[in-house]
């Protein structure tokens, strides 16, 4: 639907953006830290490590002055369990607890309000090696005495914790070092129940603060309009989303989706205490990830699997990625002809987003709030009289479709608290190293030269400052 005119965003609106620890912090042995799993993961070649990322861990007044002069009302930023707790558990490291403590206090200095991630793709390596991590029901015991330490330290400080960044992204993509499916979806479901007791544990511990999960959610369209093909649809948003939020919100498991894991024997071994922590917890709101919506069609298991096979045989990332997202007998998520893309592969699709708020407000009733939404590409830094410039009007161009959707949003009647796109700065993508770049502030480092890393505001600095100071208002 189309309005004559549009609702402001609301009064104290969260505007600001994202970044999480082991992508931007560098320092990675330092004051105690240890490694983490994503700090051992193979890197792709030409890519630079996640040992350096952008010496955030040094430099976090420079980035938070920065932030501060965009206008920042808040500041998503993770804590690195390792830094924390260098053994995984046990003893906590003062140097690791100070910092935050710091980060924090520098986030409050400027008027920023901090909003932590506590687990971000950084397990510490060492639970990894001691009983495999998230496929040990142990993992649930130790992230939560993690998560104790951390209210307990700064709770008083913070008004807004998120649990597990894209725990479905994990899951679905990393779920075969596992060995199978049915210990794929037991891993997710420790991570399940460790989340609901750490949201139960936050609100004991810390009664002003609001707690959520940290899923990576799209809407997903059908491929075509067959049936079968809508029915593909609607299995692949229960595998993709609801297992990730109705078990937060509800307590419960999508039905369908579970009753297709016992037909093939691959359904999760539950204890009857996980049901009673999946149903005491309650999120405050819902925090979610948006980089475009997916599209879903039907496969049967003979074609499924021959497209599994024909993946696997392909090699590179794209048929990884179709392997990893066909489940014969179910559906399969496809590219959509439809939708838009950057020179990444990656969707544009500011409606989706729109469809996306209206179908996690509609059905879940929670206040909501973007924590991820962004437009990863190859920046250049030009010299034009003497001064750094870096002309990124393709971001720009990004970022205001995707707000005025979350505009269209309000308007439908969306409870939208905020907006955090990724990143606040350039960091080190996941796959494809500092070359593809989502910052608003460009960091002077290449792939294996890390320079000084200076840090230099893009356009796109100038014109979400000028976005927040007038409350989403002025857009041009």
């Amino acid at each position: 639907m189309d309005y004559k005119q549009l609702r402001p965003f609301p009064e104290g609106f969260l505007w600001g953006a994202s970044s999480s620890a082991y992508q931007c912090e560098g320092a990675y042995l330092e004051d105690g830290r240890t490694l983490c799993v994503s700090d051992t993961a193979p890197v792709p070649e030409g890519y630079t490590d996640f040992n350096d990322g952008i010496d955030h861990y040094h430099r976090y007044a420079e980035d938070i002055a920065l932030m501060a002069e965009m206008g920042f009302r808040e500041f998503r930023f993770s804590i690195s369990w390792p830094r924390i707790l260098p053994q995984g558990s046990g003893e906590p490291n003062p140097l690791g607890i100070q910092h935050y403590h710091d980060v924090i206090d520098e986030c409050h200095a400027h008027g920023i309000e901090p909003v932590v991630t506590l687990y971000h793709f950084d397990l510490p390596q060492c639970l990894q090696d001691a009983y495999g991590g998230w496929a040990s029901r142990q993992c649930i015991d130790d992230f939560v005495e993690y998560c104790r330490i951390c209210f307990a330290e700064y709770g008083s400080k913070v008004r807004y914790f998120l649990t597990i960044n894209e725990q479905n992204m994990m899951a679905l993509f990393q779920g075969d070092q596992y060995g199978s499916a049915k210990g794929q979806w037991q891993a997710n479901h420790h991570m399940l129940v460790a989340q609901a007791k750490a949201m139960v544990l936050c609100h004991d511990m810390c009664p002003d603060a609001w707690i959520a999960p940290a899923p990576n959610i799209t809407a997903i369209y059908p491929a075509s309009s067959s049936p079968e093909d809508n029915l593909a649809a609607m299995d692949w948003d229960q595998l993709r989303n609801r297992l990730f939020l109705d078990t937060a919100v509800f307590g419960e498991y999508p039905e369908a989706l579970w009753n297709w894991w016992a037909d093939q024997g691959i359904e999760p071994d539950v204890e009857d205490e996980d049901w009673v922590a999946l149903k005491e917890a309650q999120p405050d709101f819902i925090a979610f990830n948006y980089y475009g919506a997916g599209c879903a069609k039907y496969v049967d298991e003979e074609e499924g699997k021959r497209v599994i096979e024909e993946a696997k045989a392909a090699g590179g990332r794209i048929a990884f990625m179709t392997g990893l997202m066909t489940y014969p007998g179910l559906a399969a998520n496809v590219s959509n002809p439809l939708q838009n893309k950057t020179n990444y592969g990656m969707g544009i699709d500011p409606v989706g987003l729109r469809v996306t708020l209206r179908q996690l407000w509609e059905r879940y009733q929670l206040p909501l709030l973007i924590t991820e939404n962004g437009c990863g590409v190859r920046d250049e830094l030009v010299w034009e009289d003497g001064e750094p410039r870096i002309h990124d009007d393709y971001r720009i161009d990004y970022l205001r479709q995707h707000i005025k959707a979350c505009q269209e949003a309000i308007t439908d009647g969306v409870d939208l608290m905020g907006y955090s796109p990724w990143s606040a700065f350039d960091l080190i993508s996941t796959h494809e190293g500092i070359t593809k770049r989502y910052g608003l502030i460009y960091v002077d480092r290449d792939e294996f030269d890390l320079k000084e890393m200076k840090r230099y505001r893009k356009d796109s600095f100038f014109w979400y400052a000028k976005v927040i100071a007038s409350n989403g208002a002025d857009l041009a």
